[in-house]
């Protein structure tokens, strides 16, 4: 297994890099930015106080319930509704 993480500012081109190092490599590209972003929208559409661990655990397991790949780099809720355009 690889793992990579790049690191840097708000608008620096991380994604773009870690998109082209992971087509060059082969490898899956993962946006764990756009994830956890994911289920925090999760957690505030359903009502969850997102201080309350208590609340947000049973939304972590499983991710898939909230998170499915969709296009090999889109994020889509688990009806397969696009949702990039919101936590990103």
């Amino acid at each position: 297994m690889i793992n990579i993480a790049i690191d840097g500012p708000a608008g620096a081109g991380k994604s773009t890099v870690a998109r082209a190092v992971a087509k060059k490599l082969g490898i899956l590209y993962l946006d764990t930015g756009a994830m956890y972003r994911a289920m925090a929208l999760k957690a505030m559409r359903e009502g969850i106080d997102l201080n309350d661990k208590e609340q947000v655990l049973p939304l972590l397991h499983p991710v898939h319930d909230a998170l499915s790949l969709v296009s090999g780099e889109e994020f889509g809720d688990a009806h397969g509704a696009g949702i990039v355009g919101h936590v990103k």
